[in-house]
């Protein structure tokens, strides 16, 4: 299948007054495969993906070099994921390796990006992004219909601006579930929802056992919205994996949701509160927040998910995953909920909010904007659906 063709300008878009601009793509890649053979999805992706896969890489080789993190330890720590990624779903490592024939790449390259969440745990010198996830369900304690609709989500993907070109769109059919959304290039799989109705929104934890051993989370993902007929099967098939290092998992279906703490020491589930599931950067769970990377993200996670509690309290019951999408927006004076980069800083911490998403498990569709919340009243949107 062919790929949009591969965008030779660029737009830039502000999240607010007297923000750094960040230059985009003014063509978004859209990747399509459709393939039962899980080796053959990854030729076809990665075909479709020769020129933004290397570029991928370079921008990786860059903050793991930044990290203290040398080429052959990344090299080490790509081909150990692969063999627990073989030990956890042949079929995700198959992908992979079809990933990196399509693109004329060394399969452990494809393996690293796949990996980049565990390689980047090693370094202290470049801390993970910042996201911020809001999902509405049904509050039956509180009086909400179990039978009204509104079971929806909406997060910012933040990550570092240098890798603002290094993301598509996607539809992935062939597996035993289709599913869309959004997702790096070369990664498997990221934010989405699938052709059963299962959705994922996805942030970043710090664990201090963090590290390369387990499934890589961004596989786990692609595993889950590849698989799950509904929450329950994607909280066992998480539960089941052997994690390396952390992260959350907001899962939810037409009838409710589950977010999961993930990390090295067990898979928890925190509760949700007045009828939302409510993510920033940190645990929300005793066990794993007892040896948490707290200085990766406080004080910003807990002044983050407190102001974007409180506009949820004062804010009319959202009807559909547009109105989630305001509470979202941000500017100066008040916690990056929004984030725009600071182009004074160093490689390594100048993050932007790259997209934001939203998901709707009733109508199996993804919603995603290229650009922060507030660029969602002129777009570009674009919407994918899971059949």
């Amino acid at each position: 299948m062919n790929a949009e063709p591969t965008p030779t300008t660029t737009t830039t878009t502000t999240a607010s007054p007297g923000a750094a601009p960040i230059p985009r793509p003014a063509h978004r890649r859209h990747v399509r495969v459709a393939a039962d053979d899980p080796y053959t999805r990854g030729t076809e992706r990665g075909g479709q993906l020769r020129d933004g896969i290397p570029a991928a890489i370079e921008a990786y080789d860059r903050l793991f070099a930044l990290g203290g993190v040398s080429p052959a330890q990344v090299r080490e720590d790509a081909e150990r994921a692969l063999d627990a990624i073989d030990r956890f779903r042949p079929g995700a490592r198959a992908e992979i390796e079809g990933i990196a024939h399509g693109a004329g790449v060394d399969v452990w390259r494809v393996a690293a990006l796949n990996a980049r969440t565990e390689i980047l745990a090693r370094s202290t010198v470049v801390p993970p992004g910042e996201c911020t996830t809001v999902v509405r369900i049904r509050d039956v304690d509180a009086g909400d219909n179990p039978s009204a609709a509104g079971v929806f989500g909406v997060q910012t993907w933040d990550w570092h601006v240098e890798l603002t070109d290094g993301w598509h769109t996607l539809e992935s059919r062939g597996g035993a579930r289709g599913f869309v959304g959004l997702t790096e290039n070369g990664i498997l799989a990221k934010i989405g929802v699938n052709s059963a109705g299962l959705a994922l929104h996805f942030n970043i934890l710090g664990h201090v056992r963090d590290g390369i051993g387990g499934v890589p989370v961004h596989v786990l993902a692609a595993v889950v919205l590849g698989e799950a007929g509904g929450v329950d099967e994607a909280v066992d098939i998480v539960r089941s994996a052997p994690l390396g290092s952390s992260g959350s998992f907001a899962l939810f279906g037409e009838a409710g949701g589950a977010l999961l703490d993930l990390s090295p020491v067990g898979v928890f589930e925190a509760r949700a509160e007045h009828g939302y599931l409510l993510r920033t950067n940190h645990f929300l769970t005793a066990v794993p927040a007892a040896d948490e990377k707290s200085w990766l993200y406080q004080p910003d996670s807990g002044e983050r998910r407190e102001f974007v509690r409180a506009r949820l309290a004062d804010a009319k019951p959202p009807e559909t995953a547009a109105d989630l999408v305001g509470l979202l927006v941000t500017g100066p004076g008040e916690p990056p909920v929004t984030c725009v980069p600071d182009p004074g800083l160093p490689l390594g911490r100048r993050w932007a909010s790259l997209a934001t998403v939203t998901l709707d498990p009733a109508t199996r569709t993804a919603n995603v904007l290229d650009g922060t919340p507030a660029d969602a009243a002129r777009g570009p949107w674009r919407t994918l659906t899971a059949r």
